[in-house]
């Protein structure tokens, strides 16, 4: 499935904490795999940096939709592990049910004039 995306589309706002809230959902991650896991599940088309990646995953904590705790990476360095709270579960749901609306709204104009 070939696609036309830019190198770094731009994000929706909102859209991050979405699909890092959805791709903590199957367990605990460190940030590098994080992003990673979105690049290859995006095909690609998405490349989260490093700059926008760890001041949203600090907010979630500060939110309370994560926990964080060190551990050692596949690679044998210590990492901060993230993980899905209660809470994250629920803002999860909430955030998925947003983007649906979002894009749906935008679908709707789409098919306008």
């Amino acid at each position: 499935m070939g696609t036309n995306l830019p190198a770094n589309p731009e994000l929706l706002p909102g859209t991050l904490y979405l699909l890092i809230l959805r791709t903590l959902r199957s367990g605990p991650l460190h940030g590098y795999a994080i992003a990673k896991r979105i690049k290859e599940a995006s095909e690609q088309g998405l490349d989260i940096e490093d700059g926008s990646l760890y001041p949203s995953l600090n907010r979630m904590l500060v939110k309370g939709w994560l926990v964080a705790e060190w551990g050692i990476s596949e690679n044998n360095r210590k990492a901060r592990f993230y993980r899905l709270t209660p809470e994250g579960r629920k803002q999860l749901a909430h955030e998925t049910d947003e983007f649906d609306r979002l894009v749906r709204a935008i679908q709707r104009v789409m098919r306008t004039a």
